[in-house]
């Protein structure tokens, strides 16, 4: 690989004494038409939401979060029921609308700040990653039994105790809460006995179908991943696969065109790290094991059949040790072969210190281009570079 020939990277959001990031990849942070970036700011001290015109360079406050971070997933050290839930928002691509968590209230605003309350969540739960239907009709509001992180108690750090072990032997529940986006209504609300939910995705050409996740369960490699699609639950990889309880499946995205479930993992005793698609129709699961030198924590991210984006996994001889990936690459996957291949764009920069760190790829709607956070320069900031 010739280093001369990686495209370089272009740092798009740019004030001097922030750290700024997108959101969680499961939600884009680019509009439909790549004419604006949804990103999270700390410039006024508490983090906030913002949106940037990509072409004129205007940006415009979208939240009004004076408190700090909402204690949730991920943010375990945050304030109950108080601050902004950086892990909760979920951006409307086509129609330019975030959703994001406020303390208890379920906020909407438009790309002009204008913000709105559409519901307030009940007392003693919760949240996690939310996820807005591909119609703009509905959002999921994942919630969990309070306990199951500790209710108010502060926690420093990476929770000491087994959340998923306290769920199922307390008998605590998961709350799949869906609202609508207009009038706020509760649509429905879909109890998960004895599981932690942290990912919610609609389908985003069905939105009757709804994948979740178990975090952090004791057999992830068959209690990772689930579909309901409202009358019912379905486990996406189990046994009856062939595949191993002991398996570390993650990070479970949509193709898509709503046929397929990409995700990755690596394989039990030491096995390989790989990646994954399991066709709904049918039921099919390709799995591709990748090299046995690629084990470099990271994420993939999906644009059009056959084309991940990912910031974990590749390195090179002369590559630092350390936990993440250090490169964002993109992979053209061939499921039915069995192949995939790396090209590397350019080097990610982030120290992966923490969940912020996480450069968190994403591609546009036109797949031209690879958006990600890094904090190469010392403090977070967005960067861009050409697919």
């Amino acid at each position: 690989m010739n280093p001369d020939a990686l495209k370089i990277a272009r740092r798009i959001t740019d004030h001097p004494s922030a750290n700024e990031q997108l959101l969680y990849f499961t939600s884009s942070s680019v509009s439909d038409d790549g004419r604006l970036l949804v990103f999270i700011s700390d410039r006024d001290g508490p983090p906030n939401l913002f949106c940037r015109d990509l072409q004129t360079g205007r940006e415009q406050k979208l939240s009004d979060n004076r408190d700090g971070v909402l204690k949730s997933y991920v943010y375990f050290d945050g304030l109950a029921y108080r601050g902004l839930g950086k892990a909760s928002v979920s951006f409307d691509a086509g129609r330019k609308l975030v959703y994001f968590i406020q303390g208890r209230s379920v906020c909407r605003a438009s790309a002009e700040g204008r913000i709105e309350v559409l519901a307030e969540l009940p007392a003693e739960q919760m949240t996690a990653f939310t996820h807005v239907s591909g119609d703009g009709k509905r959002l999921c509001v994942p919630t969990v039994d309070a306990r199951a992180l500790d209710g108010n108690v502060p926690i420093t750090g990476h929770p000491k105790y087994d959340i998923d072990a306290r769920v199922r032997e307390e008998n605590l529940s998961s709350y799949l809460r869906i609202y609508d986006t207009t009038s706020g209504q509760l649509l429905h609300v879909e109890p998960v006995p004895r599981g932690w939910v942290t990912h919610v995705q609609f389908s985003p050409t069905n939105p009757d179908l709804l994948l979740y996740n178990h975090e952090w369960p004791s057999d992830c490699g068959v209690r990772r991943m689930w579909l309901w699609d409202g009358k019912s639950h379905r486990q996406l990889r189990d046994e009856n696969a062939g595949r191993s309880r002991r398996d570390w499946t993650c990070h479970e995205m949509w193709q898509r065109d709503g046929r397929a479930v990409i995700y990755h993992g690596s394989y039990a005793d030491g096995g390989p790290a790989y990646i994954g698609r399991l066709v709904l129709d049918g039921g099919r699961c390709d799995e591709i094991a990748l090299a046995p030198g690629m084990k470099r924590y990271g994420h993939f991210t999906v644009g059009r059949e056959g084309l991940l984006v990912s910031d974990g996994y590749y390195q090179t001889p002369d590559d630092p040790a350390g936990f993440g990936g250090a490169w964002i690459c993109a992979v053209d996957v061939d499921w039915s072969a069995g192949t995939a291949k790396w090209r590397p764009l350019c080097r990610n920069g982030s120290s992966w210190r923490g969940q912020d760190e996480h450069p968190h790829p994403i591609l546009d709607a036109t797949d031209s281009a690879v958006y990600f956070t890094s904090d190469v320069d010392g403090r977070r900031a967005v960067y861009c570079v050409d697919c």
